[in-house]
């Protein structure tokens, strides 16, 4: 990496810039708290710093309705988990509505500019509920995400891989807006969580402050099946394959995690942060610059700065992802030292 050399070149990018007189841009981005509105929260801060635009976000949004607006040019930044951008692309799940045309027209809009991994979806329960596992769901209530959205999407899935139980016939699927989660979980209107977490959180930590909890891996022969290891592979997924003695120190004194073995299993959701394929490809490569050159500060920020890939631009990208890097952000990652696949680039 040259963070140095791009930090020194900085300056006078900025300076000689005629973008640099006050660029105004909007950005979604979900509640705080997590990598997802950290991300979007520093390039504001940075690009404010520096002169380069005032981004006004919003946060507590709901990110499919956040990337469908920069698809329709009415937002100009917003996150997003990547299998959003794929059904949107197919018109299908919370994209129904537009159709395979239509969302596929708008999804070619998108470009990605900086990556994260949003969380490492795990069953957790308080121990007070008596919850045995993954075995003991049946004709729960589980909270699985806001109302919807990709974290909801990947939730029923991973319920009904594992557990072989749908929403709605096997189990009784509660949501809430990402602000309201805490609230909704500590106050015990839920048997068990099905939830991607970072390790560790704001939220794992609020929670286990309010009773014993236990976090259980995925069944290694459910984590190996054919059908799960092809939704790993999808896009917006990652393999989660950690030992357990890192997920528990990341979890907290008050958590119990249960596994077959040393090692904790499941899937992290990735995305990142996009932009209209139309946005100004100066503008992006200042802004995308900055917040390269600041990467360490940004990891400084939080507990889990170092364990969400924010250095790694090639994350969840390729395959049946659609998106493509923006021209601009392309070009900073490169000069920065990092390498963007090929089939990432808009070419």
């Amino acid at each position: 990496m040259k963070l140095t050399a791009l930090t020194a070149l900085l300056s006078g990018i900025l300076l000689s810039s005629p973008l640099m007189a006050q660029v105004n841009l909007t950005a979604e981005t979900a509640s705080p708290g997590g990598p997802t509105h950290l991300a979007p929260s520093h390039l504001v801060e940075i690009a404010g710093t520096k002169g380069i635009a005032n981004i006004q976000l919003a946060d507590g949004q709901t990110l499919t309705n956040s990337l469908q607006n920069v698809a329709e040019g009415k937002t100009d930044i917003a996150s997003t988990p990547h299998i959003l951008p794929f059904l949107m692309n197919r018109g299908v799940g919370p994209y129904g509505e537009l159709g395979a045309e239509k969302g596929a027209e708008l999804a070619s809009n998108l470009r990605s500019i900086y990556p994260y991994i949003l969380g490492n979806f795990m069953l957790f329960a308080y121990d007070a509920k008596g919850i045995t596992g993954w075995d003991g769901l049946e004709g729960k209530k589980i909270f699985n995400g806001p109302p919807r959205g990709g974290a909801l999407t990947n939730a029923r899935a991973m319920i009904q891989i594992t557990a072989g139980l749908k929403e709605g016939e096997g189990y009784e699927g509660v949501q809430s807006n990402w602000g309201q989660a805490t609230a909704t979980i500590s106050g015990g209107s839920v048997d068990a969580v099905v939830l991607p977490e970072v390790f560790p959180s704001g939220r794992t930590s609020t929670l286990g402050a309010s009773g014993k909890m236990t976090a259980w891996s995925m069944p290694k022969d459910v984590y190996d099946s054919e059908a799960m290891q092809k939704y790993i592979k999808a896009p917006g997924s990652a393999p989660l394959f950690l030992p357990v003695t890192d997920v528990k120190a990341g979890l907290g004194e008050a958590w119990t995690v249960v596994s077959e073995d040393d090692m904790f299993r499941g899937f992290s959701t990735v995305g990142g942060d996009v932009v209209h394929k139309d946005m100004n490809e100066e503008l992006v490569y200042t802004l995308v610059s900055a917040y390269i050159a600041s990467l360490n500060d940004l990891k400084a920020k939080a507990p889990f700065g170092n364990t969400v890939a924010y250095d790694n631009p090639g994350l969840g990208m390729c395959g049946a992802n659609p998106m493509k890097y923006h021209k601009g952000a392309t070009r900073a990652w490169e000069e920065a030292g990092f390498e963007i696949p090929d089939c990432a680039k808009d070419n």
